[in-house]
Parts: C-alpha cells; sequence; structure tokens
C-alpha cells in the first residue's frame, strides 16, 4: 500500500485486492480488527459492571407529567407524575428531601410509615408525607394499583433516599 493513507483507505484497498487475488493480508486486518474486538469487550463489560451496580427496581413505573422550579423559590423544584404499582410490588423504606403528597386512583395500596401499622389505601385516598418521613408503598393485591404524587423537594439533592 501506499504511504500517508489511513486506515480505512488502507482497509478498503486491501479489500479490494482481496476480492481480485482471492486473500487478504494478515497484518492489514490485525491492525484494524484486533483493536475493534478489544474496544468491543470494553463496551460490553462496561455495559454489564454498570447494570450490575444499579439497585433492583421496585416495578413502580412513574410517568411524570411535569417538573419545573418552585415559582417563588427556585431552590426547589415541584413535580407531579402517575405511578403504577404492579400487583405484589412494594418500595424499601426511604424518605423525600421534601413534602409529598400521594393519593390513590385505582386499585389498593399500603402506606407504611416506620414504626406505625401499615394503612390500607383505596382509590380516592390520599395521604400528606411531611419532608423527611420514613415511609413504604406496597401493592398487596393481585391488580396493579395506580396513584398521582405531588412532591416538592430540594433542587439539587436525590429525590429519594434509601433508608436500611
Amino acid at each position: 500500500m501506499s504511504g500517508g493513507l489511513g486506515p480505512f483507505q488502507e482497509f478498503f484497498q486491501e479489500l479490494l485486492y482481496s476480492s481480485i487475488f482471492g486473500k487478504v493480508r494478515e497484518g492489514l486486518m490485525n491492525k484494524l480488527i484486533v483493536p475493534a474486538v478489544i474496544v468491543a469487550f470494553g463496551v460490553i463489560a462496561a455495559a454489564a459492571l454498570s447494570q450490575q451496580a444499579q439497585p433492583p427496581a421496585s416495578g413502580f413505573q412513574a410517568k411524570p407529567y411535569f417538573e419545573m422550579p418552585l415559582e417563588k423559590d427556585p431552590s426547589r423544584v415541584v413535580r407531579l407524575q402517575s405511578v403504577v404499582i404492579p400487583a405484589g410490588a412494594g418500595n424499601q423504606f426511604h424518605r423525600h428531601p421534601g413534602d409529598q403528597w400521594w393519593a390513590v386512583q385505582e386499585g389498593e395500596v399500603t402506606f407504611t410509615v416506620r414504626g406505625q401499622p401499615p394503612r390500607l389505601m383505596k382509590a380516592g385516598d390520599f395521604v400528606y408525607v411531611p419532608r423527611g418521613t420514613i415511609h413504604r408503598h406496597q401493592n398487596i393485591s393481585k391488580s396493579p394499583a395506580r396513584s398521582i404524587e405531588l412532591n416538592i423537594t430540594d433542587k439539587d439533592k436525590p429525590q429519594t433516599e434509601q433508608v436500611p
């Protein structure tokens, strides 16, 4: 091959040579294929490790309607979302860096504040969860439940903190 050609030009010339003469020189193929295989394995390994590092999902399916800065206090955000809780799903005890209003629209869900008995909530029931309250939600029924949540939380903090 002539000097000064980039690796892709060399590769395509090698393909042309191989189609005419029926063989590919190994040196050029090793220059291109081996690094490509190494990069591909690196990407696959990184993706696999990132999947392992994530906590298991609760099964909740959130559909945000909006999230925006609170008008009179831009250090906080207001978020409204619909949440579907599959049958048998629940989350671990957690807390939020702000206030939450939560209403059941369909189905039945237990709402538990740590240290208190679970409260069974049905369609139309709602609860106010003050900042920092350790709580959890569980759908112990055999059908999905749907709720709507309004949260007003601190802007630059994780919206949920898991509590052991």
